[in-house]
C-alpha cells in the first residue's frame, strides 16, 4: 500500500486519538463537579487491563488478594465484570462471587460475561455502595477498583464495606491516576482508617496502585 494510500487511514485514527482525548477531558471536568460513574456506552474503556500500569490489571489483583476457591468475594462496583470473571473462577464452584452496580446497563455486560464462560456463582445486585443492602459479615474479600471517587458519599461506602467483610477480611481498593476520579493514597487511608480498616498491604507507587485494608478481628 502507498504512503498516499495510508493517509486517509492516519488522518482517521488521529481523528478518533482527538475524540477520545475530548470525550476524557469532558468527563473528567464534570467528574470535577459531582461524581459522575463511567457512562455505559464508554464501558470499553475500563473493560480491558490498562497496558501502562500493572497494579490495575485483573490477574495481579486476584493474585495479590490470595482468592480462594470457597471463599465468598465481593466485586463491589463491579462495571462491566473485569473482575467478576477472575473473581468467579478463582473462587470456584464452591465459593461466591456477588457483584454491585449502581447501572443496569454495567450489571448487564457483567452478567453476558460470565454467561458466556459457564460460570454460574456469580449473583447480581443492582445497587449504590452505601445504600446498605450488603449483608453483615459475609464476605471473605471485596475488590473496589477505580470506583471510590465515584461514590457520593464515600464515608458510608466504606462503612458498609467494613460491615460486610467478616472479621480478617481484606478490601483491595485500585486507584490509577488515568483514571478521572483518582484518589490519592493519603486519602483513601484517611477514609478507610475512619471506617475502622487497618492498612494491610500496599503495591505500586502513588499514581497507580492497590491498597489493602482489613477488617481487624477482633471487630
Amino acid at each position: 500500500m502507498s504512503a498516499l494510500n495510508l493517509q486517509p487511514l492516519g488522518v482517521a485514527v488521529l481523528a478518533g486519538g482527538v475524540a477520545l482525548a475530548l470525550v476524557l477531558i469532558a468527563w473528567r471536568l464534570a467528574s470535577r463537579r459531582r461524581s459522575l460513574p463511567c457512562p455505559v456506552w464508554l464501558r470499553w474503556l475500563v473493560e480491558l487491563d490498562n497496558p501502562f500500569t500493572k497494579t490495575n490489571r485483573a490477574a495481579f489483583i486476584v493474585e495479590t488478594l490470595a482468592v480462594k476457591p470457597g471463599m465468598t468475594v465481593l466485586d463491589a462496583g463491579c462495571g462491566p465484570g473485569r473482575l467478576t470473571v477472575p473473581l468467579a473462577r478463582s473462587v470456584g464452584p464452591s465459593g461466591r462471587v456477588v457483584a454491585v452496580d449502581v447501572q443496569s446497563g454495567m450489571l448487564q455486560r457483567a452478567k453476558d460475561k460470565t454467561q458466556a464462560t459457564g460460570l454460574t456463582n456469580v449473583e447480581f445486585v443492582a445497587a449504590g455502595l452505601g445504600d446498605g443492602v450488603l449483608p453483615e459479615s459475609h464476605f471473605d474479600r471485596a475488590v473496589l477498583v477505580t470506583v471510590l471517587g465515584e461514590i457520593p458519599d464515600r464515608t458510608a461506602a466504606l462503612g458498609e464495606l467494613f460491615a460486610a467483610l467478616k472479621p480478617g477480611g481484606v478490601l483491595a481498593i485500585v486507584e490509577v491516576i488515568f483514571d478521572p476520579h483518582f484518589q490519592s493514597r493519603g486519602t483513601v487511608t484517611q477514609l478507610a482508617s475512619s471506617a475502622g480498616f487497618r492498612e494491610a498491604a500496599f503495591f505500586g507507587h502513588s499514581w497507580a496502585y492497590v491498597l489493602h485494608v482489613e477488617k481487624p478481628d477482633t471487630a
